[in-house]
């Protein structure tokens, strides 16, 4: 390998904006500061909305005029 060309590697803090959750990693940056962690991402906790989504699907088939039976088939 080359000298001189490869970024620091540093151990780091990532904080969590949502939640303030900390955890350590390794990065090339200094501080990283994230919007969701896993600790508060809807997914990863089983709090998803999936209603919302129904509805989205619902608001599709009426705008386009495709009811249940044709959706079946």
């Amino acid at each position: 390998m080359r000298e001189k060309i490869h970024p620091k590697y540093h151990n780091i803090t990532v904080t969590c904006s949502t939640c303030g959750n900390t955890f350590e990693t390794g990065s090339t940056q200094k501080d990283i500061h994230v919007d969701t962690c896993s600790n508060c991402h809807p997914f990863y906790t089983g709090k998803q909305k999936f209603n919302v989504i129904a509805g989205r699907i619902d608001k599709f088939n009426k705008k386009y005029g495709i009811s249940e039976e044709q959706e079946n088939e």
